[in-house]
């Protein structure tokens, strides 16, 4: 199972449009927050895939802000991250993850991409597809996990000359 994770596209609707329309192999599309409009729109666009969101910070319609998905049995913890706390450290999220039984632990907020295995949990944040920090590139993150439970989490950055 092929999973597109992305987080904070601060209304850019345009990139967002380009990196689920590069990924239309994946069978699931999860958005982390800040990005409300955008992901609704290109959601609108492929009603036949299946899309997640989260409410980060800075969206305002009435969504969850934490949402635990299942994958192949593997249970993905959903969250921005704002409400964890991830910008002083991922204690809470791991403790959350592990509270809910998930294997993986997806969050953003923070437009600095990221994965790791801590504690048993696999931790991944896409970085931001609109405004990375850090003079990093625009990324978004890709989950593969396979029939036998395996879990791989790579990081993609965005060709911003394809792109143009």
């Amino acid at each position: 199972m092929k999973i597109v994770v992305c987080s904070d596209t601060h209304r850019n609707y345009h990139k967002l449009k380009y990196v689920v329309e590069k990924n239309l192999d994946a069978d699931a599309f999860i958005h982390l927050g800040d990005g409300e409009h955008e992901f609704n729109d290109v959601r609108n666009l492929h009603p036949e895939k299946s899309f997640l969101f989260v409410r980060g910070n800075c969206d305002y319609a009435d969504n969850k802000t934490v949402r635990i998905a299942n994958a192949n049995g593997i249970k993905i913890l959903c969250v921005h991250g704002h409400e964890q706390h991830v910008h002083i450290g991922l204690e809470e999220l791991i403790n959350v993850a592990k509270q809910n039984g998930c294997q993986i632990a997806l969050y953003g907020h923070t437009h600095l991409y990221r994965t790791e295995l801590i504690d048993g949990i696999y931790v991944m944040n896409p970085g931001s597809i609109d405004s990375p920090r850090d003079k990093r590139p625009p990324t978004y993150g890709v989950l593969t996990i396979s029939s036998d439970k395996q879990i791989t989490m790579n990081i993609v950055a965005i060709d911003l000359d394809a792109y143009a």
